[in-house]
C-alpha cells in the first residue's frame, strides 16, 4: 500500500508596509496586484492542497477575497514572514507541512515549490527543506543581498557514528552568510565552473514541518541571525537539520520600482 503523503499548506506573508517600494503587494499596472501573481503562482504546486495569505493590512486581504483567494490577519508586529506563520497556524488546520512563499515572488515555478516539498519526504530527519541555485558570478559572490548557503551532501542519521548513505540531490546546510563563503585561499576563476559547484545562492523559500513551526518562539536568540540579519540561521544554529535541493535558475524576486518594471515588461511579453 503506497504511504500517504501529507498534507500541505502553502502561506504566502504579505505585509503592505515596504522601504523600497512602498504598497508593492498592491502593486497593479499588469492588470493583477503583484499578490495575486504569487498567489497564481503558488496555486500551481501539485503537492499543496491549500494557498493562504498571512497579511497585516485589510487592503491586501480584501484584494485576495476578490480574486477569490484566503487570507487571514496578523499582527502588524511580526518581525518575519516566519513569525507571522506561526502567529497563523491554528488556523492552518492540520496541515503536516507549511510552505514559506514570499510575497515578492510572482515568477515562482510550482516546480521549484515541489521540490522542496519532496524533499522533505526524502530526507525524514530533516525538519526544514529550503533551495539554492549554482552561484556562477563573481559579482554575485561579491554581493550581500545573495545569500551564499554553505552545503555538504545530506545523509540519513544513523544509530551509530558512522554516516548514512548520501540522499541524491539532497544536501545539508551548513551555514548562510551575505559574505563570500567558502573562503578560496588561492582563488582562480575556474573554481566558478566546479561541478558540484563550491557556491550557491540560497532560494529564500522554506517548507517546514509543523511541529518545528510550533515550537518557533520557544527557539533560543541566535546572535548569528541577528549579525548576517538572516533568519534561517536561527533554527539552524538550535541544531534543527535544514535541507536544500538545487533548481537551475532562482526566480526574481520584487524589491524595487526598477525590478518591477521589469516584472511587468516580462508578463507583457508572456
Amino acid at each position: 500500500m503506497p504511504t500517504q503523503r501529507a498534507e500541505v499548506v502553502i502561506v504566502i506573508p504579505a505585509r503592505l508596509s515596504s522601504t523600497r517600494l512602498p504598497r508593492k503587494m498592491l502593486l497593479a499596472e499588469t492588470g493583477r496586484t503583484l499578490i495575486e501573481h504569487t498567489w497564481l503562482a503558488a496555486s500551481r504546486s501539485s503537492r499543496a492542497s491549500r494557498v493562504v495569505v498571512a497579511t497585516d493590512s485589510e487592503e491586501i486581504a480584501n484584494a485576495v477575497e476578490r480574486f477569490g483567494g484566503e487570507a487571514v490577519m496578523t499582527s502588524p508586529d511580526a518581525p518575519s514572514g516566519t513569525a507571522r506563520i506561526v502567529e497563523a497556524l491554528p488556523r492552518l488546520g492540520d496541515a503536516a507541512l507549511i510552505v514559506n512563499v514570499q510575497g515578492d515572488e510572482p515568477e515562482l515555478a510550482a516546480a521549484a515549490i515541489d521540490t522542496a516539498i519532496d524533499l522533505l519526504d526524502r530526507c525524514p530527519s530533516a525538519s526544514v527543506a529550503t533551495l539554492v541555485t549554482p552561484m556562477r558570478s563573481i559579482d554575485d559572490l561579491e554581493d550581500p543581498s545573495a545569500v551564499k548557503a554553505v552545503l555538504t551532501p545530506w545523509r540519513e542519521s544513523t544509530a551509530s557514528l558512522i554516516p548514512g548513505p548520501e540522499v541524491p540531490g539532497a544536501w545539508r546546510a551548513l551555514y548562510f552568510s551575505r559574505s563570500k563563503v567558502p573562503a578560496a585561499r588561492d582563488w582562480h576563476d575556474s573554481l566558478l565552473t566546479d561541478r558540484p559547484p563550491y557556491w550557491w545562492q540560497h532560494v529564500g523559500l522554506y517548507a517546514y514541518r509543523r511541529e518545528v513551526l510550533e515550537s518557533w518562539n520557544a527557539l533560543p536568540d541566535s546572535r548569528l541571525a541577528t549579525l548576517e540579519s538572516l533568519e534561517q540561521l536561527r533554527p539552524l544554529e538550535a541544531g534543527i537539520g535544514i535541507a536544500a535541493a538545487a533548481i537551475d535558475h532562482a526566480a526574481r524576486g520584487i524589491d524595487t520600482p526598477r525590478d518591477y518594471a521589469a516584472f511587468v515588461a516580462r508578463t507583457a511579453q508572456a
